[in-house]
């Protein structure tokens, strides 16, 4: 099978090993999967949201805060089972939701997972925690199964989409992937403080462009108005080992944090996020050590 899940469309055989440009072959490759309490407080509600960390990904950003799987070196490759396992546990232990992060590429072959965990009893809202770089017909084939899309609006500029992440059509793709969610989920529900269906936008403000996170805010606000939530992230932090053009070579200022909540307050409270200005720095990135991925031994020798 010539993969064709995300734009990228490279073709690669990745049910025969290669890798596509995603950087992983077929098989699931899971770097974590624990409750996890960093994300925006009505994913994280209650004891945490059940992440499962997807290794590889298609866009590559030069600025990444979490290449150590991005790349698709780190993770251990599991089976269907293994991971249809993996989300009852992540229930047993609490989770709010099943959150899969980074799933773009992995999205066909999960299709039969979810379908079985649900009919199963998995009773969670299952998160597509996503760059926003999707294919729509990847998309429509999810439809029913995803309760919580999260995907990133990371550029409007296609030139700065080509400098920072290679794609030079991100904003249309990105655009059209997010109507298709919002068609499929057009309004949030809740269940107290937990987003149990909806569509939450983030937008991870890069140094220098405000100006850039302010025209992501305004078009959200004029096409969706209230039917999406928000999340204007301040947490960026440039990452050792990699190669970050020199404007990126330093966190937000507090000059432009404060224009990121001037924003934010012309907006209801009830729709948008904000992160205060100490996020910055790699103590919300979880250590990718395969905590709840391997069968546990006790589990093995039943």
């Amino acid at each position: 099978m010539r993969c064709r899940m995300c734009p990228r469309e490279c073709g690669a055989e990745r049910d025969r090993g290669q890798t596509g440009r995603c950087g992983v072959p077929l098989e699931f490759r899971i770097a974590r999967a624990a409750l996890h309490v960093w994300e925006e407080p009505c994913i994280s509600a209650g004891n945490g949201s059940g992440a499962v960390f997807f290794s590889g990904c298609p866009l590559h950003c030069v600025f990444c805060q979490n290449r150590e799987i991005s790349n698709g070196t780190a993770g251990a490759d599991i089976s269907a089972q293994r991971l249809y396992e993996i989300f009852f546990e992540l229930k047993e232990q609490g989770a709010s939701n099943i959150n899969l992060v980074t799933p773009t590429h992995y999205a066909l072959p999960l299709i039969p997972v979810l379908r079985r965990a649900k009919r199963d009893g998995l009773a969670l809202p299952v998160v597509y925690n996503c760059g926003g770089y999707e294919s729509l017909e990847t998309l429509r084939a999810l439809e029913g199964l995803v309760d919580v899309y999260l995907p990133d609006l990371k550029y409007l500029d296609p030139e700065t989409a080509w400098r920072y992440s290679g794609a030079r059509d991100y904003p249309r793709i990105a655009l059209e992937a997010l109507r298709e969610m919002v068609r499929q989920r057009p309004y949030p529900v809740w269940d107290g403080d937990r987003l149990v269906r909806g569509i939450l936008v983030r937008h991870l403000v890069l140094p220098g462009r405000t100006e850039e996170a302010r025209k992501v805010l305004g078009l959200l606000e004029e096409e969706y108005g209230s039917d999406i939530l928000i999340s204007m992230m301040s947490q960026y932090t440039p990452m050792p080992g990699g190669k970050l053009p020199d404007e990126l070579n330093r966190t937000l200022n507090a000059d432009e944090y404060a224009q990121i909540l001037d924003m934010a307050g012309k907006r209801s409270e009830q729709n948008i996020y904000t992160q205060q200005l100490g996020s910055a720095g790699e103590s919300f990135i979880p250590p990718f050590d395969l905590t709840g991925v391997k069968v546990a031994r006790a589990k093995r020798n039943a």
